[in-house]
Parts: C-alpha cells; structure tokens; sequence
C-alpha cells in the first residue's frame, strides 16, 4: 500500500527489469511502502486448485493479512479475488498503470526467486538458481534425465511430458543434495 502520490523512478512490471533493478526497487519499494505482504503457495495447492486459482488464493492471504486496511484492491488481470471484502478493480496489463500492482510485481518476483535460490541448494541438479523454475532448455533436460523433484508441479507441462516417458516416479528423490 502506497500513499497517494509516491513515486518510485524505473518501477514497472517485474518481468521488464533486470535482477539488480529489481533489487534496487525492492529497497526503495519497501520503504515508501506504507505496508505489504508477501504469501507463497506451494506446489501441491497449485496442482489442485491450479495455478490461476493458487496466484488468486495467495492476493487474498496477503491482502488479509497486511497491517493497514487498503480503501481499494486493485488486481492486475481480470479476475477479481474471490471472498474479499474490500472493494476491487481490476486492471489487465496493470503493472503498466498502477505503481502498487508494479510493486508488488517485483515483490512477488524477488521473493519467489529467493525461494528458487534455496531450492537450489537442495535440489542442485535442477540448477533452480539459474533458470527460476521456468521452462527452459536446462530445466526440461534435467526433468528429462532425472525426472521431478518433490517441488515441482505435476501439472507443469515438462514434468507431464516427462511422465510420458517413464522419468517420474522411478526417480523422484534422486535430485535431493542427500541423494546425489
């Protein structure tokens, strides 16, 4: 939550900025922030209620539990937060139009790559450190050659595509540091 007229240079969506922009806005984000929340779902609330539902699901934990009540939710999309009981707006491509929604853009993207970092140390052969999670080449390879990790998401594509291959469950804890 920002007050009215607070101005942060080079904030935009997340995904337009470099890591080190990114952490930049972070400092400045978390001080002229009058609050913020930040809430994680993991990977077996977002293989069963999908991930539309999870991000949803995620808003309305961190909404309810911030320190100050906001006047107004504005979401970014256009799908409201189911349950919330404060007034809602919604805005497709909205980081391009609110600073609150491109804060809170690069707040959820430092947090999940932090995440991502951690896992890394526990999942080494995922190389979760570079890549985040996404779908690139080094991680569809990995999946290919030793199949999911206990945080992957059944219902991502590659590690659906992997099943088809038998890579699955023969395989599962062999990514864990312990196992390798």
């Amino acid at each position: 939550i920002f007050k009215r007229g607070v101005r942060i240079e080079g904030l935009k969506d997340s995904k337009k900025l470099s890591p080190l922009q990114r952490q930049k806005l972070l400092g400045e984000i978390c001080k002229k922030a009058l609050c913020f929340s930040v809430i994680a779902k993991d990977n077996f609330i977002i293989d069963e209620i999908n991930i539309l539902n999870a991000t949803l699901l995620a808003m309305k934990c961190a909404i309810e539990s911030l320190k100050v009540k906001p006047d107004l939710c504005i979401v970014d999309g256009n799908r409201k937060v189911k349950n919330l009981f404060i007034e809602q707006e919604t805005i497709v491509k909205g980081d391009n139009f609110s600073a609150a929604i491109a804060a809170a853009s690069v707040l959820a993207k430092e947090e999940r790559d932090k995440i991502m970092r951690s896992y890394a140390k526990d999942f080494p052969n995922y190389c979760f450190d570079k890549h985040k999670g996404y779908a690139t080449a080094q991680h569809v390879k990995a999946l290919g050659q030793f199949g999911p990790c206990p945080i992957h998401r059944k219902t991502f594509a590659p590690v659906r595509e992997a099943s088809k291959f038998g890579k699955l469950e023969n395989r599962r804890l062999l990514c864990h540091k312990q196992d390798v």
